[in-house]
């Protein structure tokens, strides 16, 4: 008899953001070109804790758009359905306060990430089990109306699990009450919403679970919420809040921490076959309270590198199933 073939890997499809990251390097005058991107650093965090990973990003054909595109090779990201650009590539100017938090002054005007088109959007690998959206591409014309239609037929098919994540950029979008429909537009056909204490505030004063309680309206199953250092708690219909401790970490700067908070907790969602919408709307509470540890552990490590820089799994290609996520689990590429 022949052997069984094994069964891929689900594949994770990342749409948005491709940009570069100028982060401080040793003076207020000197800065090192990092690819970035929240959602690039989710693809790359993916990728390194072994999930198969597809990044749909407008690649310039610049010297910037050439080093997100090796970068992404080197990581073993799938870019067939990364559009080839011919807009400038997007710059994130990266500044620290004295708590190690980073602020970011971008340069995106007619910039490629923003100029989507229905048929480049269309191009969403028919295999994908879990599509991951978010940041600044999800809510800037004219592109952002292309992947909101997008998703939204991914949504209504019902077997895709839609992650989101606002990453909410004030400087970018001006005023709260103009930036809330144009969120809670996607978080009406997202699964999954992953936001930080910081974004929920700016966009809802009234408090984290009044947002939560909004969200999960709206048609989300599980809503996330991260706090820095104090860890996370999730919330999810008819059910009380789930809260997990933050981890000690020798923080760097907390450039790309919450992008690599998403892409362990997708991961874990995976690793433990939560990753479908009906799996994970029955998830028990244990079961999702070791994937946002997971999560957690992968975002505090990032932490104690320099820019958007996370663990990569060991043994790759896969941990073991439901096994919890161990500091002895993730390693650090060596970089120059």
């Amino acid at each position: 008899m022949p052997e069984p073939q094994p069964v891929p890997q689900p594949l994770v499809t990342v749409i948005g953001e491709a940009l570069i990251d100028l982060v401080p390097q040793g003076g207020p005058d000197r800065f090192q070109a990092r690819p970035g991107g929240s959602p690039f650093n989710v693809a790359v965090g993916l990728a390194r804790l072994g999930q198969r990973t597809a990044m749909m990003a407008r690649l310039a054909d610049n010297a910037f758009g050439r080093i997100l595109r090796n970068h992404a090779d080197r990581e073993g990201i799938d870019l067939r359905s990364a559009p080839h650009a011919a807009e400038p590539t997007t710059l994130a100017v990266v500044s620290l306060d004295a708590e190690a938090q980073a602020s970011y002054d971008f340069y995106h005007q007619g910039t490629a990430d923003w100029q989507w088109t229905q048929a480049e959007t269309a191009r969403i690998p028919a295999a994908t089990a879990v599509l991951h959206l978010g940041s600044v591409a999800s809510w800037t014309p004219p592109g952002d109306q292309h992947i909101h239609t997008a998703t939204s037929r991914l949504r209504s098919g019902g077997h895709v699990l839609i992650s989101y994540d606002p990453n909410v950029r004030p400087a970018l979008l001006g005023d709260a009450d103009i930036a809330r429909p144009l969120i809670e537009r996607t978080v009406a056909d997202a699964h999954l919403v992953k936001a930080s204490r910081e974004d929920v505030e700016w966009l809802y004063p009234g408090g984290l679970e009044q947002a939560a309680t909004r969200w999960l309206t709206l048609g989300a199953l599980l809503v996330v919420i991260t706090d820095g250092a104090e860890g996370a708690r999730a919330f999810r219909p008819d059910s009380p809040p789930l809260v997990r401790p933050g981890r000690k970490a020798a923080v760097v700067d907390t450039v790309g921490a919450g992008d690599a908070f998403t892409a362990g907790l997708l991961s874990a969602l995976i690793r433990r076959d939560l990753h479908a919408p009906a799996q994970l709307a029955d998830a028990a509470e244990d079961e999702l309270a070791a994937a946002l540890d997971d999560a957690i552990l992968v975002s505090a490590l990032t932490c104690e590198r320099t820019g958007a820089d996370p663990p990569t799994a060991t043994p790759r290609p896969q941990l073991p199933a439901h096994a919890p996520l161990e500091a002895a689990h993730l390693r650090f590429a060596r970089h120059p």
